[in-house]
């Protein structure tokens, strides 16, 4: 498991500098005002996409000289990826992808963290489909994200269920060819996130088994490297501030916020407005506590063998949490 993981790390970190190889070399790439601070930020469709499309976090961070970029990647485990090779300085992240990078030797620390958000990952099954248990797939293929929070639910769902591994065969999709497998019916279920967790709800007519409810925190966590906090913590502190304050106003005025995320992740309304349904909000700094959750994480990980030593969460906090 040892030889696999690292042999599968190079491969990721391979691609990764090729592919940050040719950013650099194509005209205007990562282009940062001369003498600017700069903050290139990774995100998924979430919060981060509502925060680029109204420019603020620009405008709260130009005081501070900071000029700010933006990447957009399917998931967590490539932002993660990309911090390791040193093209993205900030991102988004569910709860699982952290504890893999740090077993591989990531250079990143926690910064900021979201309330629980159970109910915003879930197993779909098609619609018509027999199934109406996860103990019922025995057997049977499921498909998700290898890595990803959805990774840490289905190992719940597991010990929930009384399986071992092998009980079930999991396909590791990324979300757009899950969805792509689901359709043609060639895995039975699908573990997945929101908003493509909803987008699968109302456009395929996809059938919700089961949330993440009494089984995991799905926190979302905002990381940056070590480097980075060491000389910027005063940028990363305007970033959480900034995240939280539109957070609360999409809590606020979860129509409004269902207009413009609709519009900035291409999906339809009522999907987004499901979304925000059984959405929690609230961002912080990364706490102690949370850290703690972490390590639960990552001792369930190493109980099943998927991680190739113990590692220690606490090391990825930043200086200032003491």
């Amino acid at each position: 498991m040892s030889a696999h993981f690292s042999a599968s790390r190079r491969r990721l970190l391979t691609t990764g500098a090729a592919a940050l190889a040719g950013a650099v070399a194509a005209p205007g790439a990562f282009a940062q005002p001369t003498g600017a601070r700069v903050l290139r930020i990774g995100n998924q469709k979430g919060l981060l996409t509502l925060l680029k499309g109204r420019g603020t976090l620009e405008k709260q961070l130009a005081p501070l000289g900071v000029h700010v970029t933006w990447t957009e990647f399917p998931s967590g485990p490539p932002q993660l990826e990309a911090l390791n090779v040193g093209s993205i300085d900030f991102g988004d992240v569910g709860e699982a992808p952290p504890v893999f990078a740090l077993a591989a030797g990531a250079p990143f620390v926690y910064y900021g963290q979201s309330v629980k958000r159970p109910r915003s990952e879930g197993l779909l099954v098609p619609k018509g489909s027999p199934i109406t248990a996860f103990a019922q797939l025995r057997g049977k293929r499921v498909a998700f994200t290898k890595g990803s929070n959805t990774h840490y639910l289905y190992v719940r769902l597991l010990q929930q269920a009384g399986f071992k591994p092998q009980d079930i065969t999991p396909v590791f999709l990324q979300p757009a060819d899950a969805r792509a497998a689901f359709e043609r019916g060639s895995v039975d279920a699908w573990l997945v996130w929101d908003p493509f967790l909803a987008v699968a709800q109302k456009s395929l007519d996809a059938r919700l088994v089961t949330d993440g409810t009494g089984l995991v925190g799905n926190r979302l966590y905002f990381f940056t490297s070590r480097t980075y906090v060491q000389h910027n913590e005063d940028v990363l502190r305007v970033v959480i501030d900034e995240l939280n304050a539109v957070d609360k106003w999409v809590e606020a005025n979860r129509a409004a916020a269902a207009s413009e995320y609709a519009q900035l992740w291409g999906v339809p309304r009522d999907a987004v407005e499901l979304v925000l349904s059984r959405q929690q909000f609230g961002i912080d700094r990364i706490s102690r506590a949370t850290l703690a959750e972490q390590q639960q994480i990552a001792d369930a990980f190493l109980e099943l063998n998927l991680l190739p030593k113990r590692i220690d969460v606490a090391q990825a906090a930043p200086p200032s949490l003491g």
